[in-house]
């Protein structure tokens, strides 16, 4: 198992006020774009501790929290009982996890840019939704690298819209469509955060 680099962070995680609002903001952007029902089983890739979870539980059945931090989704442990859905966590990198077609839709906040391999990163989603599933992925626009002030483990200084299209539609997906879900402000400069929808194409 590789180097948990969030392990100094969990405890204090959720206490970031503007983490928490960011969180909030992507889950209604996600609600306000995806038609959630209670028979739905939802992967959040990057679950962290669950702050984006948590506000979509109460519109699906069932949330499984992927994460490759053992300390972060032992946070979500202890939240779970909070939650008005059922949760099951796997400790795992997304391209290591296999389950064909079990998804009706995959969330995710703020976890892309850890990813080195955008275009792996869409074909392994697309393998693990149910043929008329769907993505709803939040993260940052291009920025210069200043967002983190450690970038380790950092391999994206953010995202160009239009290159996550192009990879967004070469993996299997159609009806791709970007809104800027947030903005986080820090002493520099603000940051915003686009949420990336989509569905499988049934071509």
């Amino acid at each position: 198992m590789q180097q948990d680099l969030f392990a100094n962070k969990s405890k204090v995680w959720d206490k970031g006020s503007k983490r928490v609002k960011n969180a909030k903001a992507i889950a209604d952007a996600i609600l306000k774009n995806i038609n959630l029902s209670r028979q739905m089983q939802l992967l959040d890739f990057g679950a962290g501790t669950g702050l984006l979870s948590y506000h979509l539980a109460p519109y699906v059945a069932k949330i499984v929290a992927l994460d490759n931090s053992p300390s972060m989704l032992e946070k979500f442990r202890e939240k779970a009982p909070e939650f008005t859905c059922e949760t099951e966590i796997v400790l795992s990198d997304i391209a290591d996890y296999r389950c064909d077609g079990c998804y009706d839709g995959i969330v995710s906040s703020m976890t892309m840019h850890h990813v080195e391999d955008i275009s792996a990163l869409f074909r392994q989603m697309r393998a693990l939704l149910k043929p008329d599933g769907f993505i709803a992925l939040a993260d940052l626009d291009t920025e210069d690298g200043s967002f983190h002030s450690d970038n380790t483990g950092v391999y994206h200084f953010g995202f160009d819209r239009e290159e996550l299209r192009k990879a967004a539609k070469a993996a299997g997906f159609e009806k791709i469509a970007f809104e800027t879900a947030s903005t986080i402000a820090k002493e520099d400069r603000n940051y915003s955060v686009f949420l990336l929808t989509a569905i499988v194409s049934n071509i």
